[in-house]
């Protein structure tokens, strides 16, 4: 990412929140936040007016000025410390509200027309989107406030302190042969050189931070995620007796992790150097600098520590950017990883399905000149024209990898990659049940609703007694992993109980039997006749049993080619 488009891409992340529906609340509380850090300046200005002030009486030895002197100070580091505390507050609660706005933009986008899903079938190399949402959006809102509220605070500084290093500087003459040279303010000039130069270095020796971040966050999550999919399938790793396999996984990303972390270490490592030696120097600079005035009686103790201390406040604030330039690496990498997210989901929402629903008066459903193809441009059906009548039950076969379950994607809408026509009576409602089901974290009862909300309390019992799960009727509101306790046979269970919660005018089965006996299965298929009749049944499947539970036969080929006929 180049220059410009860094700026570009952190512009477009930045200026959402701030011209949002929220943007006077948001800037009010924010300019709150910067006014604070105004008024944090000016009290320093004070404690440097007060160092001349004590100094000079501890050298003169007026005992009378010393405890009120000290009341002064305990006055003002009293306030200093209450307006510090409550800048950093207020800056966090604008960070909340901040992070809220964009996580809710993000999620609503990731979630809208199935892109996390998209994401997915397009092999997008966007890597760990619930990374993405979850740290860099809270990275990316923390970093920004405090660099630029940082920013400010030292830009005000260094106007404050600048004056007054100007002004205790007095001027510097320099003779050059028969000539003399009277530079006004020579301190300021010498610290606003010293760190422009400070600042260009400190590019050149760290500017390879920005890339090295970047992987790091990339490594990091590869080898989390890699041990939360072994945690997932636990269960088939510990048949197949693959820890060896897993561990050996393991421990190729972790040294993807390690080697990218010591590339990161000696950078740091050179950086540090730099920026530790450049502070360093800045301590002693001001001393040298003004003690000639001092020896010459210019000035007294009180106005050399005054000097002192405002040349290291217009020093750290010359030097921000040096001292800040790992955040600011961070930031950039940040900014990095969710523009490419962002564009990622752009690329993903432009991708339009070429499927048409239309509304019919009729309950049948009706396809016409469907194409369903792959992402590389391969079809596995075309030219498909057929009308299933309400109640129809319809067995789609074939080979593996004939597009059997991307006929099903298709009709759903997730697939983008399809063309026709589909229609349906206005209102229809269509349910997939898939191979595994889904069963979200949360109560029993809240998952076989799902994605629905919670009703019809007096069939729910009645309806797990048809399905065989009465030995969970007294758990219906444990919170639990219901995916880990359940095995897939009473997962494929519970779905059935789905469609009789829902009672949808089609159902498509994908494999919704394959981990059931044969007389269980057809005894759910009986239940879906007798409970649902002018229910229309689209399934998928291998087994020879359940032609007695369809009425016709899809055919796929797989090279485009289809076949329907009566079972």
């Amino acid at each position: 990412m180049g220059k410009g488009s860094a700026f570009k891409a952190f512009g477009q992340l930045f200026r959402g929140y701030w011209n949002s529906e929220h943007k006077w609340k948001a800037r009010g509380l924010l300019a709150f936040v910067i006014g604070l850090n105004f008024f944090d300046v000016y009290l320093l200005v004070q404690i440097n007016s007060w160092y001349n002030e004590f100094y000079n009486a501890l050298q003169q030895y007026r005992a009378g000025d010393f405890w009120p002197l000290v009341g002064e100070f305990t006055a003002l580091a009293m306030l200093h410390i209450v307006i510090a505390v409550y800048a950093i507050y207020l800056r966090q609660a604008v960070q909340i509200k901040w992070r809220t706005w964009l996580t809710d933009k993000y999620l609503s986008r990731w979630l809208k027309r199935q892109v996390y899903y998209r994401l997915q079938v397009q092999n997008s190399d966007t890597d760990n989107p619930d990374q993405r949402i979850s740290e860099d959006i809270n990275q990316f809102v923390n970093l920004s406030l405090q660099l630029l509220i940082g920013f400010l605070k030292q830009l005000t500084t260094l106007a404050a302190f600048g004056v007054v290093l100007w002004n205790l500087s007095g001027a510097f003459t320099v003779e050059l042969g028969s000539r003399e040279f009277v530079i006004y303010g020579y301190m300021f000039w010498f610290s606003l050189f010293y760190s422009g130069g400070g600042t260009l270095c400190a590019h050149l020796v760290g500017r390879k931070l920005i890339g090295l971040n970047f992987e790091q966050q990339r490594f990091e999550a590869d080898f989390r995620f890699n041990m939360m999919r072994m945690r997932e399938n636990s269960e088939s790793i510990a048949f197949y007796g693959g820890e060896y396999a897993e561990n050996k996984g393991f421990h190729e990303r972790f040294a993807q992790v390690i080697s990218n972390f010591w590339q990161l270490m000696k950078q740091t490592k050179i950086l540090n150097f730099y920026v530790n030696g450049y502070a360093q120097l800045a301590v002693i600079v001001p001393l040298i600098l003004a003690a000639p005035q001092y020896f010459a009686g210019a000035i007294a103790l009180g106005g050399l520590m005054q000097t002192v201390s405002a040349f290291g406040r217009v020093q750290d604030a010359l030097s921000y950017f040096v001292e800040s330039y790992d955040t600011i690496a961070q930031l950039a990498a940040v900014v990095k990883r969710l523009s490419s997210f962002t564009e990622h989901m752009e690329m993903a929402e432009m991708v339009e399905s070429g499927i048409v629903r239309q509304e019919e008066s009729s309950r049948d459903l009706s396809i016409e000149d469907l194409r369903v193809q792959l992402p590389d441009a391969r079809i596995l059906l075309d030219k498909c024209t057929l009308t299933l009548p309400a109640g129809s039950r319809v067995l789609v076969t074939g080979s593996s990898g004939c597009g059997k379950s991307t006929l099903l994607r298709t009709l759903s809408g997730i697939w983008p990659y399809g063309q026709g026509k589909l229609s349906l009576r206005q209102g229809s409602r269509l349910l997939f049940l898939p191979q595994r089901p889904y069963l979200p974290l949360g109560s029993l009862r809240r998952a076989l609703y799902y994605p629905g909300t919670v009703g019809q309390e007096d069939r729910l019992q009645a309806v797990l007694q048809r399905v065989g799960l009465e030995k969970f009727i007294n758990r219906l509101d444990e919170i639990d992993d219901w995916s880990r306790i359940l095995s897939l046979g009473e997962q494929q269970r519970l779905a059935f109980a789905r469609v009789l919660l829902t009672k949808p005018d089609w159902v498509f089965l994908d494999e919704a039997t394959s981990a059931l006996d044969e007389p269980r299965e057809a005894e759910l298929y009986q239940m879906l006749k007798e409970e649902l009749p002018d229910m229309g049944i689209v399934s998928v499947g291998h087994r020879s049993t359940l032609f007695a539970q369809h009425q016709q036969e899809l055919r796929l080929a797989g090279d485009g080619t289809w076949q329907l006929r009566n079972i």
